[in-house]
This record gives C-alpha cells, sequence and structure tokens, in this order.
C-alpha cells in the first residue's frame, strides 16, 4: 500500500529524519496531487488542497507518521558570471523582465539552458558557461511562504513590460 501525504513542510525542519527520499527536477517539483516514485522503489500519494513549489530539503508528512525529503535533481543549467556586482545586478532584471526562473547567488546566476537567452546575455556581456547541478529558483514575489504553497501568479490582471 502506497504512502499519502497531505502536508509539506517547508523548509523542512532539520530535527526531523525523513524514512525515504524522492528526487525531482525543478519543473517536477510543482504540484498538488501525483503518485511520486520514491528513491527506495516505493510511492508516495501526494494530495495537497493547493498546488505548492517544493524546493530541496522540503519534507511531505506522511500520515501515520514519517517524512519523506524533497531532493532537488541535477539538471543542465547556465551559470551567468558578471564583470562586478552592478553588471550582475542589470543581468538578473534582463532575466526577471522575461519571467524567467532563476538562482541568485554569491557571484552568479543559475538559468535553466536557452540558446536564445544565452546570447542575449553574452550580447549584454556576460560570461556563460554550461553546468549540471541542482536548480533552486527563488520563488518570487508572489510566493506565499505558508506550508510549502505557491500563490505565484498574477490574478488575472493585465501588465505591460513597456
Amino acid at each position: 500500500m502506497p504512502y499519502r501525504s497531505t502536508e509539506v513542510l517547508s523548509p523542512g525542519p532539520a530535527d526531523k529524519m525523513p524514512l525515504h527520499s524522492v528526487t525531482l527536477a525543478y519543473d517536477e517539483r510543482h504540484l498538488r496531487r501525483k503518485m511520486l516514485h520514491l528513491e527506495n522503489d516505493d510511492v508516495v500519494m501526494l494530495d495537497l488542497k493547493q498546488p505548492v513549489m517544493l524546493a530541496d530539503g522540503d519534507l511531505l508528512v506522511l500520515e501515520g507518521g514519517g517524512y519523506i525529503r524533497i531532493n532537488a535533481a541535477n539538471e543542465a543549467l547556465y551559470e551567468v558570471r558578471a564583470r562586478d556586482g552592478l553588471h550582475l545586478i542589470e543581468l538578473a532584471w534582463h532575466l526577471g523582465n522575461r519571467h524567467l526562473p532563476v538562482a541568485i547567488e554569491e557571484g552568479r546566476i543559475l538559468i535553466a539552458r536557452d540558446p536564445v537567452i544565452h546570447a542575449m546575455l553574452e550580447g549584454l556581456g556576460a560570461t556563460v558557461s554550461e553546468v549540471t547541478e541542482p536548480f533552486q529558483p527563488l520563488r518570487g514575489a508572489y510566493y506565499g511562504g505558508r506550508h510549502g504553497h505557491d500563490h505565484h501568479g498574477h490574478g488575472g490582471h493585465r501588465h505591460d513590460h513597456g
């Protein structure tokens, strides 16, 4: 019989020891209801009230006790480096203006590989390299932050980027 989870602890507390884990790519971690295949070949039925954006280290709370840890999978990404701090901010602005998921770290930005964006960034003076590592983009300004629930969206309103 599969495990069942209707709750997410986000971020997962360090003192909670998971029974098992599941590794998912970034685009596989936006979920509400799905059967997930664990590392040990068991399955867990995730059945949440609202869609969530799961992050590396989040814990699915199992009915009857226990936890399943979410692991971010290694993905093919671009590492974007800038000349200096101001240039990095400018590059982040251009990526944000295109509503791209980005992971911003000290001295670099990670994005999904896209040849058009690669060319744009190089045209803006960035150094772009191919890397393979977990992708954990920022959740964005519309993220609610409660229990892993992702409230990102534009609520039906229009906005233009001039």
